[in-house]
């Protein structure tokens, strides 16, 4: 029976440990914002980037992050913002193989970040004096 309850505890201790993301917009640099009015939709470039965060023995240590920044380095440049982020989480068919063939040693998952990168406007001329 002391068996069983351990058994019990381990489980449980696994199963509220797996795999878990935490996104922070603050390293990025620009504001970003996960909606905008209707009224106005934003204009500028969509974008959609996977990428994939890994963990490690069942999900309970964290090995590689998804890194929106270094995705997006060249758009970021020159950015008022991004608007209507999205992020997506899940686990694609390779990825469940990889977990089934490791046993759970290796977890990863793939993360798909969807938005509109803001351009800033480019500071418009004062006009030329008139003769």
């Amino acid at each position: 029976m002391p068996r069983l309850n351990l058994l019990m505890a381990m489980v449980g201790i696994l199963a509220l440990s797996a795999c878990a993301n935490t996104f922070d917009a603050q390293r990025l640099g620009l504001p970003v914002t996960v909606s905008s009015p209707v009224e106005a939709p934003p204009e500028g470039s969509h974008f959609r980037v996977t990428s994939h965060a890994v963990y490690a023995f069942w999900g309970i240590a964290q090995v590689g992050r998804p890194k929106l920044d270094a995705a997006l380095a060249s758009q970021l440049a020159g950015a008022k913002g991004i608007a209507n982020l999205k992020i997506k989480v899940r686990s694609r068919w390779n990825d469940v193989l990889v977990t089934v063939l490791t046993a759970g040693l290796i977890v990863p998952r793939s993360v798909t970040f969807e938005g509109i990168v803001l351009q800033s406007t480019p500071p418009t001329p004062p006009p030329a004096p008139s003769p």
